[in-house]
């Protein structure tokens, strides 16, 4: 991955960073980019070329004061990622994360905590924060129990609009979005630090679902990292985007047209399906970014 690495070398920790920060280790959906099996023209350049590959949606919350950070989705290319970290942040920072937070029990948001167990890392008490369904998921299920069992990692229940506060007076507001529900419910993180404001939603059904405003939850962050799995309804031929739904790009751009630049330069689209045409389209890539909007880069710090 020598061109990815090259490339966010570049954006990351050289920047002088006081404040506490994000950076996105990841921008791709669960199956990452390229997508297994995918022979398609939406793949096949990625197949090619080592640097136009996308890991799974994860970022990074830095605190360069107190030198802690933490995780958030331990994804299947978990360990691509913490490797992917020390490079940006010249392994100043601890290997392993502080904490690890966690949306949902769909692949690509846990799976990558088996990397936590005695086959490979055998970590001890790695502090896990979910919302309670998750919770009871990973303690009454293998292998996640496993995990548990042996205190390689310790489960800590969060609530639905509770507020957790970390080091260096930095707070994660937690909250739930409507979403294929099947394991566990579905958490969005609101990030708080002493200088920006974060809003975290990989995955959500669509926007009118929700019981808030996503106009007036973006208004009141600095950054607000939103689903952006797919962009049209035709990216999945022979499947029912039904039983797969997100908001789709031009939906969600759409709810903003009336917003001013300001508010539409705050959204970062993340979680991007393999047929996404932001991943291989320049021109579709550049509609978003006409209208103001940001399509996030993996390496970037936010």
């Amino acid at each position: 991955m020598l061109g990815i690495f090259f490339f966010i070398f570049q954006k990351g920790e050289c920047q002088s960073h006081s404040n506490p920060y994000i950076l996105v280790l990841g921008t791709a959906q669960d199956g990452g980019y390229p997508q297994v099996g995918c022979e398609k023209n939406c793949c096949n350049l990625a197949w090619k070329y080592d640097s136009l590959r996308r890991y799974v949606v994860s970022l990074a919350l830095v605190d360069s004061v107190s030198k802690k950070w933490w995780l958030f989705e331990a994804t299947p290319d978990f360990k691509y990622q913490l490797q992917l970290f020390r490079t940006l942040t010249h392994s100043i920072y601890s290997y392993l994360p502080d904490g690890i937070f966690i949306t949902h029990a769909h692949i690509g948001h846990y799976t990558g905590l088996m990397n936590l167990g005695r086959e490979v890392m055998d970590t001890k008490e790695m502090p896990v924060y979910v919302l309670p369904r998750m919770a009871t998921f990973l303690e009454n299920n293998g292998p996640w129990s496993q995990l548990v069992k042996l205190k390689n990692i310790v489960v800590h229940q969060l609530n639905t609009d509770s507020v957790l506060t970390l080091e260096n007076g930095i707070k994660i507001e937690t909250f739930t979005v409507p979403h294929r529900d099947e394991y566990s419910e579905t958490a969005g993180f609101r990030i708080i630090t002493s200088k920006k404001k974060y809003l975290f939603i990989p995955d959500i059904n669509k926007w009118e679902k929700w019981d808030k405003n996503i106009v007036n939850e973006v208004k009141s962050v600095d950054y607000a990292l939103l689903d952006g799995t797919f962009y049209t309804s035709s990216e999945l031929p022979g499947r029912k985007v039904e039983q797969v739904p997100h908001p789709f790009i031009p939906e969600t751009m759409d709810l903003f047209k009336n917003e001013d630049a300001t508010t539409r330069s705050k959204i970062y689209f993340i979680h991007f399906n393999h047929t996404n045409p932001v991943l291989w389209d320049n021109k579709t890539e550049a509609i978003a970014k006409g209208k103001g909007f940001h399509i996030a880069e993996q390496g970037e710090g936010l």
